[in-house]
């Protein structure tokens, strides 16, 4: 009896195994394409525009892809100074983020910060949910090694430059850039790109609070930072 419970769970475990496995193939696939192939399309898109047509059936998600060299320096170097200073320097992961992120999640007694890099949101924004969990964190650790290991950090930048949320239905600089200013991403200025890099961490909110103390201060706090942070040539 015992011998075919083990047996079992040994088949259930290798078969857990290989879907594992299968899913790892599949992501980093898409990753090597995505070399020189622009995403049509992510994760938190796809989960966007179901959230919206759950209210409006004929709601449509505002994206459209541009190259790097079409979206403006300020808003490269606003979008670094927000998300990631050490952007150019680390592999994937900014070890000293991770080691605050964790203090903080400890002193809360649940999963509040990830410390997460450019490059571990461009993993989580194509292929992942948003959800807070260890699994999903651990995830999205191996596709930011597939990630750092296949793309350039110019091609990991453009990719997060056009696919992040920027407000309802918005994702990318360039419908950001039209939505807000009513010009292309290349023609941002310095003050519009700490604007609309100060919305990142909630875009949905900050759409209509733009007005608030709290995201007056983001703006004023990366303005300063800009000029201090490099970005791929």
């Amino acid at each position: 009896m015992m011998k075919t419970i083990w047996a079992s769970l040994w088949r259930a475990a290798l078969i857990l195994l290989g879907l594992f496995l299968v899913y790892q193939v599949w992501v980093f696939a898409h990753v090597l394409w995505w070399i020189d192939h622009n995403p049509t399309s992510s994760a938190f898109m796809q989960a966007g525009l179901a959230r919206m047509q759950a209210k409006r059936p004929d709601a449509e998600l505002r994206h459209k892809w541009v190259p790097y060299d079409k979206i403006s320096i300020h808003l490269k170097r606003a979008i670094v100074a927000a998300e990631d200073s050490k952007f150019l320097n680390h592999e994937g992961f900014d070890i000293e983020g991770i080691q605050k992120a964790v203090e903080k999640n400890l002193k809360k007694g649940r999963l509040v910060a990830g410390g997460s890099t450019i490059s571990q949101q461009v993993a989580k924004n194509l292929f992942l949910s948003s959800d807070r969990s260890f699994v999903r964190k651990g995830q999205e650790a191996i596709i930011t090694l597939m990630i750092e290991s296949a793309w350039s950090k110019r091609r990991i930048l453009e990719v997060y430059l056009n696919i992040i949320e920027w407000g309802d239905g918005i994702y990318g600089a360039e419908a950001a850039a039209r939505r807000y200013y009513g010009k292309s991403a290349a023609k941002l200025t310095h003050a519009q790109a700490a604007s609309l890099a100060a919305m990142v961490p909630n875009p949905r909110w900050y759409e209509d609070n733009r007005a608030s103390r709290k995201y007056a201060r983001r703006v004023a706090t990366i303005s300063r930072r800009m000029y201090q942070v490099w970005v791929p040539k």
